[in-house]
């Protein structure tokens, strides 16, 4: 099963049905982006890409991005999505190690060459316009989808590594399929009249709910901004239909406060939104009872990784507005039960299920798990032992199957949905000129769920300058991995052994903790 038979079949079911739209400007219909993908399957296979190969997009969110993954799994390629916000080093290392040698981009996110593409095509010059269009005469018929297998590579989606380094994570046709099926027993139903619109960004798990809206012959619209305005989106909704969309819990905290602000009511709200569907970072209490205060029963929560992309447990609209039940505020703050095609379990560090209420390492197994890193059998290996995927995540079920997710036992920072280790931004910063100790911690924010704090020791006689350091930052790595705050101090706290007790860090930076 090709993901592309998705695109063809609806195309021989519904050529005329709108599919994609920028703002409210129709772009393609499903017949035509269907012939678009096809052409430029057969000019990439033309070009002498195998079936196999990478095609990388790095990309803001653009309605031809659609255009682009489809027609590379056309082909029988596999699609590298890349941050927008990736600094061009970053994604120059992505390059090289997936071995990509074409890639599509949009100027305004890469201005200058990638090093390391063989062609690097601009997604709105006039290379991509002839990649795009209609099939001249000599070149022959457009072809039918590879004929690829379930196991075959669809998508190699970097995730930050611990080791500073990013790792591929490899997403079969399978796995992306049952993610699929899953949305519509899981998350929510879609019929051909509804519309997906993509405000958080397409190269992660907002662009793979293309896949169950394309299944129903829904619209998809990409925002003539290319990312989150709430009033623009709140408009888009009013002016093509209630609009499903896929948002981290600051952009959550956005809409609520457009609503708030502009004195809608949840019927109001109604009339913009359908289903929004959040995850992706650690959501409030308090923000959830607030947003469904303001914009009313709309909301789903997902909990997956890009190990098992969108597809570990699911929140549903009822048991969130379900204000009734003895546990609701429980469940609420939990992210809810296993989705269908997956088992859920807590384990200790021997693998060993716990007992309700008690915490362990979340465990997934299914056919939504990763086929493993790319070229990297070491980490396969120790994230799935016996088909089960060690999330890294920690937290316990309750008697239900409710699952709470407590804390994570790597040092991932997730800030504003976008995952950040801190020994990435520690390495950067122990190069900037005066730094003799860093560390780097999460810290809660109201907003972004987290915000990077780092703790800097300094070389004697070097003067505290957090401008000099976040300069040093931005010349290296992305923006939003950057520290929001820098704490200057005379010594880190560590143990007998030497290790930064980053512990003891975090208490100073988490109310209530006590440090």
């Amino acid at each position: 099963m090709n993901l592309a038979q998705l695109l063809q079949r609806q195309a021989l079911l519904a050529p005329d049905r709108p599919a994609i739209l920028h703002g409210t400007t129709l772009h393609a219909t499903h017949g035509q982006w269907a012939a678009r993908a096809a052409a430029l399957a057969a000019r990439l296979r033309a070009a002498g890409l195998a079936p196999g190969e990478r095609l990388l997009l790095f990309m803001r969110n653009h309605p031809r991005y659609l255009e682009l993954l489809w027609g590379a799994w056309w082909a029988g390629l596999a699609v590298v999505p890349v941050n927008a916000k990736l600094h061009p080093s970053e994604v120059a290392w992505i390059v090289a190690d997936s071995g990509a040698r074409w890639g599509f981009v949009t100027s305004d996110v890469a201005p200058g060459a990638i090093a390391g593409l063989q062609r690097q095509v601009d997604t709105e010059g006039a290379e991509a316009d002839a990649l795009l269009g209609p099939l001249a005469a000599g070149e022959g018929a457009a072809p039918t989808p590879h004929d690829a297998g379930p196991d075959d590579l669809a998508w190699l989606f970097y995730t930050s590594g611990t080791t500073g380094r990013p790792k591929g994570v490899m997403i079969t046709q399978r796995n992306l399929l049952t993610m699929g099926l899953a949305y519509f027993v899981d998350v929510d139903a879609v019929g051909a009249g509804d519309a997906i619109v993509y405000g958080a960004p397409m190269s992660h798990g907002c662009g793979l709910y293309a896949i169950p809206h394309l299944m129903a012959g829904a619209r998809h619209v990409v925002p003539a901004s290319g990312g989150v305005d709430p009033a623009e989106l709140f408009a888009l909704g009013r002016a093509l239909g209630p609009l499903s969309t896929f948002a981290a819990p600051t952009i959550v905290k956005r809409l609520v406060d457009h609503a708030e602000a502009a004195g809608l009511s949840p019927q109001d709200c109604a009339a913009s939104f359908k289903t929004i569907v959040y995850g992706g970072a650690p959501m409030y209490l308090a923000d959830i009872r607030r947003a469904l205060r303001v914009m009313g029963p709309r909301f789903v929560q997902i909990y997956g990784q890009g190990e098992t992309p969108m597809c570990a447990t699911a929140l549903a609209r009822a048991v969130i507005a379900d204000t009734a039940h003895p546990r609701h505020a429980e469940r609420l703050a939990s992210v809810g039960i296993a989705q269908t095609p997956v088992h859920v379990r807590v384990a200790d560090e021997q693998g060993r299920d716990c007992a309700s209420g008690e915490t362990g390492e979340v465990l997934v197994r299914g056919d939504s798990v990763m086929a493993g890193y790319w070229r990297n059998p070491e980490a396969t290996a120790a994230a799935v032992r016996d088909g089960w995927l060690w999330t890294g995540d920690m937290g316990s079920l309750d008697e239900d199957g409710f699952l709470t997710l407590k804390d994570r036992s790597k040092d991932l920072v997730i800030s504003g949905g976008s995952n950040i280790y801190p020994r990435e931004v520690e390495e950067v910063l122990l190069t900037a000129p005066g730094v003799a100790e860093v560390a780097v911690v999460g810290a809660p924010d109201a907003e972004w769920g987290e915000v990077v704090v780092a703790f800097v020791v300094l070389q004697p006689g070097a003067a505290a300058d957090e401008r000099a350091l976040d300069a040093h930052c931005l010349a290296h790595i992305a923006r939003f991995k950057r520290p929001k705050r820098y704490r200057f101090v005379e010594a880190l706290p560590k143990n007998h052994y030497g290790k930064v007790l980053k512990t003891a860090l975090r208490a100073q930076v988490t109310p209530g903790a006590g440090g």
